[in-house]
């Protein structure tokens, strides 16, 4: 289980990375269930990207794949073709949705947005490292 505990340290070791890299950021995490725990939206991140950072975390929870590697699949001709049009518009396909585990299982996630998505990646990347 992911706690508002767990959920505030994630969210600070996210900020502290988006801070070292310049960008500001939402940042969301969620339970098993795909429920939002906690978000930040720190001071200049983009509006738009609150409910992206959401629906990343979600997506991310609910096929416990991180979304960069959903959007892989979700390419015409792949597998996963037309998934973000599923879970009434729920499912993001951008970089920076990560699925949180703990003994192996997939217990939450964190979802990042609010800059390209190789900035998206990397704050969620260091959100995710502060999960044990």
């Amino acid at each position: 289980m992911v706690t508002l505990n767990d959920a505030k340290t994630i969210i600070a070791a996210a900020e502290k990375k988006a801070t070292q890299i310049g960008q500001p950021q939402n940042i969301a995490v969620v339970d098993a269930g795909g429920n939002l725990i906690a978000h930040e939206r720190m001071d200049g991140a983009w509006i738009g990207s609150i409910d992206i950072s959401i629906k990343k975390a979600f997506t991310s929870r609910a096929f416990d794949i991180a979304t960069k590697d959903l959007a892989k699949e979700a390419q015409p001709g792949k597998q996963f073709y037309g998934i973000q049009m599923s879970n009434s518009g729920r499912i993001m396909i951008f970089a920076g949705g990560i699925p949180l585990k703990r003994d192996g299982r997939v217990v939450g996630a964190i979802g990042v947005s609010g800059g390209s998505g190789e900035q998206d990646q990397t704050v969620a990347e260091a959100g995710a490292a502060a999960f044990r």
